[in-house]
């Protein structure tokens, strides 16, 4: 590029030229974005900064909480609710929503987060990121007096208006979608900004990666398993390709992995908790990360159905997630559909 666009350039040309997001949206996003630099920053301190180990708490999940999950968890709220652009919070490490307080100005938005995707990975340096999620407060008068509640969270991930993560890794970088396409942003430490490095990202339709937890193949249903092993089987097989196996064990990092050069994610059910439709959650991982997918030209299933079209019936719900590649997610879903 021939001169350094910010992220709030990008923002306010989104907002002034192309008319994509309100005023509101951009500030919003600003305040996201700086909230990550923070938690960045205690995630590059690492153990000189004292952040490293277990709390010695479970969140809302039944998962032992690290201490980077708490800090960044308090970070995203001390940013966010001051501005006045929110009505409400959800994450992953609480168990009900975050109402702004009465003593700030309330906005018409909603963010759900994760706020440290793939924690267990902290301690031995393996990136991990931050997901979020917007949602608009439904369409009522913005003026109106009704308290939020949890059932105004409980939108399909296709009435999200922006969605994107912040991936701590070698370099930090923010990738974003507002619904017209998607777009990476590197934080340049010495000038504390985020400048965009690359637009209408696009995965390839093709690919010859999967990421999978193998350990877990024994739980797998039938059609995991029937694509795996086809995979496995390689030029000799009916794919007639070789494939390569990637596996982070941190949402963030397999799908940026995913944006930058193709390939497929997938967290399927399995038999050992056969009432659970699967592991991740669906209103703060599952559905931005599917909004991003798709904009880059992707797919992203349940192994049946669109991730985006399914309706939400409770904050910490849970789904089987499919995600990548074009063609390779299609076929794992007609796996799953022909059955």
């Amino acid at each position: 590029m021939s001169s350094k666009i910010s992220l709030t350039r990008y923002l306010v040309e989104q907002q002034r030229i192309d008319g994509h997001i309100p005023s509101e949206l951009r500030l919003l996003l600003e305040v996201v974005a700086r909230a990550c630099k923070s938690i960045s920053q205690a995630v590059n301190k690492g153990a000189l900064g004292g952040v490293l180990g277990t709390a010695g708490s479970e969140n809302v999940q039944g998962e032992v909480q690290k201490k980077l999950d708490i800090i960044a968890n308090e970070v995203l709220i001390e940013a966010n609710e001051w501005g006045g652009h929110l009505a409400a919070m959800a994450s992953e490490e609480m168990d009900s929503i975050y109402v702004v307080p009465n003593r700030y100005p309330k906005g018409e938005y909603l963010l759900l987060f994760d706020p440290l995707d793939g924690s267990s990975n902290i301690d031995v340096n393996v990136s991990i990121g931050t997901i979020f999620s917007v949602l608009k407060k439904g369409n009522d008068d913005p003026s109106a007096v009704e308290p939020v509640c949890e059932h105004d969270f409980l939108q399909k991930g296709s009435q999200q208006v922006a969605a994107g993560y912040c991936v701590y890794g070698p370099q930090t970088t923010l990738v974003l979608t507002v619904g017209d396409g998607v777009a990476m942003f590197t934080l340049d430490r010495e000038q504390g900004s985020f400048v965009l490095t690359q637009e209408h990202v696009k995965i390839p339709e093709d690919t010859k990666e999967f990421a999978i937890n193998m350990s877990n193949m024994r739980h797998w249903d039938e059609p995991v398993k029937r694509y795996i092993d086809e995979c496995l089987q390689g030029k000799e097989g009916p794919r007639g390709k070789d494939f390569n196996m990637r596996w982070i064990a941190s949402m963030v990092a397999d799908v940026h992995r995913i944006l930058t050069r193709g390939g497929v994610f997938m967290y399927p059910w399995d038999k050992r908790e056969p009432n659970k439709p699967g592991k991740l959650r669906l209103m703060y991982e599952a559905n931005p990360m599917s909004w991003l997918v798709e904009q880059a030209g992707g797919a992203a299933t349940n192994g049946r159905q669109r991730i985006l079209d399914l309706q939400p019936s409770q904050l910490h719900e849970r789904v089987s997630v499919i995600l990548g590649s074009k063609n390779e997610v299609e076929r794992v879903t007609s796996y799953h559909t022909k059955v």
